[in-house]
């Protein structure tokens, strides 16, 4: 019966293309509304070609409900796509390309130096870290580069919460190394020899540099070091010393640098988005203003003010929702399985695009419109199953999420608290870039008309 089961399964369709690049082209306009189409045209199995590397791609919500049931546990591996990083930093392993035992061991050591845990008590040294670097990095009367200062305001905030270090002359060689290792080792959509481009050799010697100072910082301090800020620094340095199988001396560099390559982009391209789109709509900046304003009237903050901040939350999640960062997880088939009357076999690359229902109308009513409102009950739309994936799916949904909803919340109300920002004009359309992660342009810059506090 089960030779007879396999027999009648589908093969994938394979999307149209150009020789030897395949649908690169069209990937690198935009990965989510590419994805998106091919699931209208073709489902959601079908087959693509990124220079000369044949994927399947499962797609949509079906895609988004198998990342997090036991089948898609047991069917999907993430090792080989990650195994050319760690091949290239001479380390053993990386949370992001481990599965099973070892994945969630790596998960409980760094699980509360990524949390929100890890800062609490600590927003008003957040919140003092955010002004100095909005007064530094956005003067009155300038186009400020909406990108490159989110960046600094995350590096700046990891940096003291996460790590006690200042990485902020590490900013371009942090994003240098990801656009390289992203592009060339994990989606693999540009050649090998590239890695020998002087830039990318000097900016991943500084990133091990930063890397070397962070462990030489903790051993140099290490018995004066105080308990009640413990970060993720400490978490992993004592995992490695009582367990350094788990953690070896060669993973040091790359665990700890991590949260630095991990967030620079990704809370600095959703903070981004969110200035266009509230700057974008009058009446949500209106909103923002009054909320930020409302927040920081009564002095320091803490946990529950940030529960009074809904058009703030809700601007932030239709940013996340309009602009997403996780457009695809990128895996391996485990093993030989059935999804959505398709075959797939064991071996095969696979793209799990979560993000598809973000840009569909069943889900979302006008999807292009940003409407902070959704999430609000009595509409809660992200609620139904598998239809909003700013994180990823499965078991490698992003550990820092919580601590990276903090971030953008805290952030975002405090920027909009200080200053007066306009867009370079009321038509401005959001110019977007794919490398090294989805977002808007660094070219993307705003006036800053005056100081509102």
């Amino acid at each position: 019966m089960a030779t007879v089961a396999a027999e009648a399964l589908k093969q994938p369709r394979q999307v149209s293309g150009i020789p030897i690049i395949g649908n690169a082209l069209s990937m690198a306009k935009d990965p989510g509304r590419f994805f998106y189409e091919c699931y209208r045209k073709y489902g959601s199995v079908y087959r693509l070609k990124v220079m000369n590397n044949t994927y399947t791609v499962l797609a949509g919500v079906e895609a988004a409900n198998f990342m997090g049931t036991r089948e898609g546990r047991d069917s999907l591996r993430s090792k080989e796509f990650w195994q050319g990083l760690v091949n290239e930093w001479g380390a053993k392993r990386t949370l992001t390309g481990e599965d099973g035992e070892t994945h969630q061991k790596l998960r409980s050591v760094m699980r509360h130096g990524y949390s929100r845990e890890s800062v609490r008590g600590r927003y008003p040294e957040l919140v003092a870290i955010t002004d100095s670097v909005i007064a530094r990095d956005w003067p009155v009367g300038t186009m400020a580069p909406v990108l490159q200062n989110m960046q600094y305001i995350v590096t700046e905030q990891l940096g003291a919460m996460l790590t006690g270090t200042s990485p902020r002359e590490y900013v371009g060689d942090i994003r240098t190394t990801i656009l390289y290792i992203l592009n060339i080792l994990v989606t693999r959509q540009r050649p090998r020899f590239m890695l020998k481009d002087p830039r990318y050799r000097h900016a991943k010697e500084r990133v091990s540099e930063l890397g070397r100072r962070m462990i030489a910082e903790y051993r140099e301090t290490k018995d004066q070091r105080d308990p009640a800020r413990r970060n993720l620094v400490d978490d992993i340095m004592e995992a490695h010393e009582k367990d350094p199988d788990l953690i070896p001396a060669s993973d040091l560099i790359l665990s700890l640098t991590g949260p630095f390559v991990a967030g620079l982009d990704t809370v600095a391209n959703t903070t981004a988005a969110f200035i266009y789109g509230v700057l974008k709509h009058p009446e949500v900046h209106a909103r923002v203003r009054q909320e930020a304003d409302a927040l920081f009237a009564q002095g320091d903050i803490d946990e529950p003010d940030l529960k009074r901040i809904p058009a703030i939350d809700g601007a932030i999640m239709e940013a996340m929702r309009m602009y997403p960062i996780a457009v695809a997880q990128m895996r391996t088939a485990t093993r030989d399985f059935a999804f959505a009357g398709h075959q797939i076999r064991e071996g095969e690359l696979l793209y799990v695009a979560t993000a598809v229902p973000h840009y569909m109308e069943e889900y979302y009513p006008n999807p292009d419109k940003f409407d902070i409102d959704r999430y609000a009950k009595p509409r809660a739309e992200h609620l139904k199953p598998g239809v909003y994936s700013p994180y990823g799916r499965g078991t490698h949904t992003c550990l820092g999420k919580t601590l990276a909803e903090v971030q953008m919340s805290l952030s975002m109300a405090r920027l909009f608290y200080l200053l007066d920002l306009e867009l370079e004009s009321p038509d401005y359309v959001l110019k977007t870039k794919v490398l090294p992660t989805p977002g808007p342009s660094m070219k993307f810059k705003v006036r800053v008309k005056g100081r509102r506090h």
